[in-house]
């Protein structure tokens, strides 16, 4: 296949697969809508979604590196962002002295750049785990 229309086609597979998370993750959210909350300039939830959107994307890369398909590539990616899911929850379980989504809503900035960082350092344990 030409590799251009190829790298057009991973291109519209990562979209698809980041447009697909971030509708999930906008469901999972029970106390704020994300959307709402950065038209509102809450830097706290802009930070924990460009967490997660960075973190599909690496998830993303490593399953394009090691996988012959763009399907292959995509059941991978979805993978991973079922692991992300995860990962939510067990942030919002591991911290019981606050609620995570209720730090964001109310705009601890702080909150939102630890959210960030667990997006992306375990999507780099995802991606460099994907065979």
């Amino acid at each position: 296949m030409n590799p251009f229309l190829l790298t057009f086609l991973y291109y519209l597979a990562a979209i698809a697969v980041v447009v697909a998370g971030l509708i999930v993750f906008e469901l999972l959210t029970r106390k704020y809508k994300d959307w709402e909350e950065i038209h509102s300039n809450n830097a706290a939830v802009a930070l924990s979604i460009a967490g997660k959107i960075i973190g599909t994307c690496i998830i993303l890369t490593f399953s394009i590196l090691h996988n012959d398909t763009i399907g292959e590539t995509i059941v991978w990616g979805l993978f991973g962002l079922a692991l992300q899911f995860l990962a939510y929850f067990l942030f919002e379980v591991l911290t019981p002295r606050f609620s995570v989504e209720q730090q964001l809503k109310e705009r601890n900035t702080a909150v939102g750049i630890i959210s960030c960082a667990v997006s992306i350092g375990l999507a780099f344990v995802i991606g460099a785990s994907i065979t």
